[in-house]
């Protein structure tokens, strides 16, 4: 069999450290193919993380990472690593070293990141799934972009041993697939849950998410909030954040991301002074100057909020609200509006992370010709919960 390099024209796979695992006969997930971000370890293999000096600077992995190892179990085989975002630090799929990976469904446009090549590897039918990876965003968005079904888990759901961190309080092993009946089903594999999904309860609609979001985005995605309607009855509106959600991305998740990706990776950058794209690069250097008593006062925000959700999800609601507040942005867009572009992503995408809750993006809806994905939130531990509902609601 040809290797998955032959055949990617969009950019998706590493060249760099090239790695295929076949997949175990007769499991669940038998017949199907797969590509994981370049931050998972694969034994006798080296990491990229998006970046050129770390994989100069650290060895071939001793170990398989338990996620890709519960696939290839499972009987997926892995074709080969997808590119990531450099380090995972931004939303964008361009990376200074490696190019950006083409987004088949919005041809001219970002794939979104961090999780680039697993986006584009899927969307362009190079695979049947992904393994991603989602710490502010890094698997909703780029799933919006791309047209796909993906998922950020509940935290701590899925083992993160043998994957590069960037911030762990927020990382999260997430997935990409272009049907839902896949999506659940390599969710049953990888947070080992084969009981029956709970029934979803009521359902409320972030009004200040689609405010943030804007107008032409919230008409764009009226159908889609229609079929979920259909099937869970009229969304109750409610406001998820007093303070605002801008207050949530830039004072309180950027604050605690920043300061855990300097003492994840700050050491690292110090000594190796590795070259940094741009965004990235102002990032690390910001996230640096990131006090002890800022991240400890913004953390304990973080716990008021993360109750505050707790309390409106309780007894199986299901907050709708937009992935990301438009659609993928051309290649070239001028710095101003991609920095804004990102706080308003970040606002709406930090809801879930805060919260360490799952998020399923269902890509119900387009706007200006490009995909827009419609964004389901559930309790922490809902997972398979909102797996069942987006293969419902896909029917």
């Amino acid at each position: 069999m040809a290797s998955i390099l032959d055949r990617d024209t969009l950019n998706a796979f590493v060249r760099e450290t090239h790695a295929e695992l076949p997949g175990a006969a007769g499991g669940p997930l038998s017949g199907l193919t797969f590509g994981a971000k370049d931050i998972y370890s694969v034994a006798g293999h080296r990491v990229t993380f998006g970046n050129p000096t770390w994989l100069a600077t650290h060895e071939a992995a001793t170990a398989t990472a338990p996620a890709v190892a519960r696939l290839v179990a499972a009987g997926a085989t892995m074709v080969g690593k997808t590119h990531t975002a450099e380090l995972t630090y931004s939303l964008s799929g361009e990376n200074l070293h490696y190019g950006m990976p083409a987004n088949p469904a919005a041809p001219g446009r970002d794939c979104g990141g961090s999780s680039s090549g697993s986006a584009s590897a899927t969307a362009g039918g190079l695979v049947d799934f992904a393994l991603g990876s989602d710490t502010g965003g890094s698997v909703r968005l780029p799933a919006s972009f791309c047209g796909l079904y993906g998922i950020r888990p509940s935290h701590g759901r899925i083992s993160l041993e043998g994957c590069c961190p960037l911030g762990p309080s927020f990382d999260t092993a997430g997935w990409f697939a272009r049907d839902a009946h896949l999506l659940e089903q390599v969710g049953r594999v990888l947070l080992e849950d084969s009981a029956p999904a709970s029934e979803p309860g009521r359902l409320l609609r972030a009004e200040d998410a689609f405010a943030m979001a804007g107008a032409e985005v919230t008409a764009a995605l009226a159908p889609a909030l229609a079929r979920v309607e259909s099937l869970l009855g009229p969304a109750q509106p409610v406001t998820v954040a007093a303070e605002g959600l801008a207050d949530w991305g830039g004072n309180v998740f950027r604050i605690v991301q920043g300061w855990e990706a300097w003492q994840s990776l700050g050491g690292w950058i110090r000594e190796h002074r590795p070259t940094l794209g741009p965004g990235v690069k102002e990032r690390f250097e910001w996230a640096a100057t990131v006090e002890r008593g800022a991240f400890l006062a913004a953390s304990s925000r973080r716990e008021e909020i993360a109750r505050r959700l707790d309390r409106l999800l309780a007894d199986g609601a299901v907050l709708v609200l937009p992935t990301t507040p438009g659609v993928a942005l051309r290649a070239g867009t001028p710095a101003a509006e991609v920095d804004d572009f990102r706080g308003r992503a970040l606002a709406i995408l930090c809801i879930a992370g805060l919260a360490r809750l799952p998020q399923v993006t269902l890509p119900f809806a387009t706007m200006q010709g490009c995909p827009l994905g419609l964004s389901l939130v559930a309790a922490r531990g809902q997972d398979t919960m909102l797996l069942s509902l987006a293969r419902r609601l896909s029917a």
